[in-house]
């Protein structure tokens, strides 16, 4: 069930008012893209408050009068990647980090303690693994 400006999560009703409603919004959004509520929740949080603070007086008023509570599912979103290991192997010359499953690298370095660093910063996050592989694999 969507979230409305009645019924959405205790740690948004300390937001402003416009604020707790594009939280809301996206919130709605990543939960019919199928993310997990308790990933929903604060990414939708630090997205509305960034969103809010570089928010046009335009932007707010779009806002008013947006349907919060509809959404179409995003078929080029992938919240089943997030507990997925992370894979960092060469290839095309650079270190690449990729999601295991996932169809391309989400980031290239050209170094790979800069790949591993940023491998396990993803990892820690979602709580899963690094996949290091060597140079010639």
């Amino acid at each position: 069930m969507p979230w409305t400006m009645d019924d959405f999560p205790q740690s948004w009703k300390n937001m402003d008012k416009l604020e707790r409603k594009k939280a809301i919004d996206i919130g709605n959004a990543m939960l019919k893209d199928g993310y997990k509520e308790e990933n929903a929740i604060p990414i939708a949080t630090k997205q509305a408050e960034s969103w809010y603070k570089d928010a046009s007086e335009k932007d707010l008023e779009q806002l008013k009068n947006k349907k919060i509570t509809k959404h179409d599912a995003d078929d080029s979103s992938n919240p089943q990647l997030n507990e997925k290991d992370v894979d960092v192997y060469f290839e095309d010359d650079v270190w690449k980090i990729k999601s295991d499953s996932a169809k391309q690298a989400s980031d290239s370095f050209e170094r790979k303690a800069d790949a591993m660093k940023r491998a396990r910063n993803i990892a820690d996050n979602r709580n899963t693994e690094i996949i290091e592989h060597k140079k010639d694999e």
